[in-house]
């Protein structure tokens, strides 16, 4: 695995580039395939949307500064092209971001690459009623142990917002999966 420095400078290097990118893609593709898909739930566009925020990395790069980790932000370019991506579905179908969040939930159901059980599955409807900003900062302290620390360099929040909003959003939780009890 080669060293973020390095990996950076290779990428913004002419010669270098797409190895470099090749290796990018290698290193941090299955960790942004399941950030992006507890956004947009559903496995082939988070194929769609992972693809598009590869491309704008790889179109990017040369305006990475190295102020925060890579990763972060890539993570940033990845948290807004899914936010980008339910909100255009909402406006192709003239409907609501909480309608296509329903849309996607149903789907989730069926959804052959959701290996989920029963509990997965109503988690995973709790999240979505969820407003997107808790959303985010749920399934990214859950699900992938981020620090608030550098959740508040992905997400541009302070500290002490994404306490409140994790602390909210943990609360909603608990209060739709014990009036929702199926199991």
């Amino acid at each position: 695995m080669v060293e973020e420095k390095e990996l950076v400078s290779a990428l913004q290097s002419i010669s270098d580039k797409e190895y470099a990118f090749r290796e990018l893609v290698s290193q941090y593709k299955e960790r942004l395939y399941w950030h992006i898909r507890k956004i947009v739930l559903d496995h082939d566009d988070t194929d769609d949307v992972l693809q598009n925020t590869f491309i704008k990395v790889f179109k990017n790069i040369h305006r990475f500064k190295g102020d925060s980790k890579l990763f972060t932000w890539m993570y940033r370019i990845a948290t807004n092209e899914a936010i980008t991506f339910i909100s255009k579905k909402a406006k192709q179908q003239s409907v609501t971001i909480e309608a296509v969040k329903e849309q996607l939930i149903s789907k989730l159901e069926s959804d052959v690459y959701f290996d989920g059980d029963a509990i997965q599955l109503q988690l995973q409807k709790a999240i979505a009623t969820l407003p997107q900003k808790q959303q985010l900062v749920f399934n990214m302290k859950y699900f992938e142990n981020h620090t608030y620390e550098n959740l508040s360099e992905i997400l541009n929040t302070s500290v002490g917002g994404l306490k409140s909003n994790y602390h909210i959003a943990v609360k909603k939780i608990t209060a739709y999966l014990k009036s929702n009890e199926t199991f």
